[in-house]
């Protein structure tokens, strides 16, 4: 059964075209479920739509969750539309978020670290003037927040976990024992991880996170799903059979998707 939990469109102001085209899109291809998550506002923020190239307006919320209802209805019976949102972790605001979501019907939620001291992890002139214990104390407060985003029980689903490389490469190089210590603490949450191709589409190349975790990740019992994290339509379930066979390779039996809020568990 071939599905994709993490796809996006132009609300959010960086990906293109309206979500039905993911849809059809995902039809195209065979897939049998597809998630659409975008990405959620600052609901943290004053301001309704303080970042428009990056997210969408708070106002504009219930009528993103509206669309995906009535297209659920719509494809209902040609593919299985499933509601989530991939939504940032600010531990500041967690209650405030952790609030809006209950009021809405979601099949799963993606939990996201995009920024670490208020910077964005995809921002490589980050790391230029750091001494290399500062880049090892970046990493470790990175995995930090993803650890404390494992243990909110907020999200069903962790993203990315290893995308701080994207357009720094060498940050898989920092040696620090925070790594398997937090994909310990993740499988402890029981909180699957999503395996990402978006990577290829970054200076790193590949998908987060890298083999190397995800072996660790099936010692600690920690399970996976899937995401293209798809920014254009052509990109719905991209590298699905390659990461499907690479994970079999890995000693993986079988990964998850999400209906309701419940796992369900899909033999590889």
């Amino acid at each position: 059964m071939m599905f994709d939990l993490h796809t996006h469109h132009e609300r959010c102001g960086h990906a293109d075209g309206p979500i039905e085209r993911y849809i059809e899109a995902a039809i195209e291809k065979g897939v049998a479920a597809i998630g659409i998550s975008d990405h959620s506002p600052y609901f943290g923020h004053k301001d309704d739509h303080p970042n428009p190239g990056i997210a969408m307006a708070t106002s504009e919320f219930a009528n993103y969750v509206n669309e995906v209802l009535q297209l659920k209805a719509k494809y209902a019976g040609r593919i299985e539309v499933l509601l989530g949102v991939e939504s940032d972790f600010f531990p500041e605001h967690a209650e405030k978020y952790r609030g809006i979501y209950a009021k809405y019907p979601f099949d799963y939620i993606i939990g996201s670290v995009h920024q670490v001291e208020g910077v964005s992890i995809f921002n490589r002139n980050r790391w230029k003037k750091l001494t290399e214990k500062q880049k090892q104390q970046t990493k470790e407060r990175y995995y930090e927040l993803i650890g404390h985003s494992a243990k909110s029980g907020m999200f069903d689903i962790l993203g990315h976990i290893d995308a701080m490389k994207a357009y720094y490469p060498a940050f898989s190089d920092i040696q620090t024992e925070a790594v398997d210590k937090t994909l310990q603490l993740i499988g402890e949450c029981d909180i699957a991880i999503e395996i990402n191709t978006s990577g290829k589409m970054k200076d790193v190349g590949g998908w987060y996170p890298a083999d190397d975790m995800l072996e660790r990740a099936l010692f600690h019992g920690v399970k996976v799903t899937f995401g293209s994290d798809a920014h254009v339509p052509e990109r719905v379930a991209d590298d699905w059979e390659f990461v499907r066979g690479r994970l079999k390779e890995i000693g993986f039996r079988e990964w998850c998707y999400f209906r309701r809020r419940e796992r369900v568990l899909v033999e590889l």
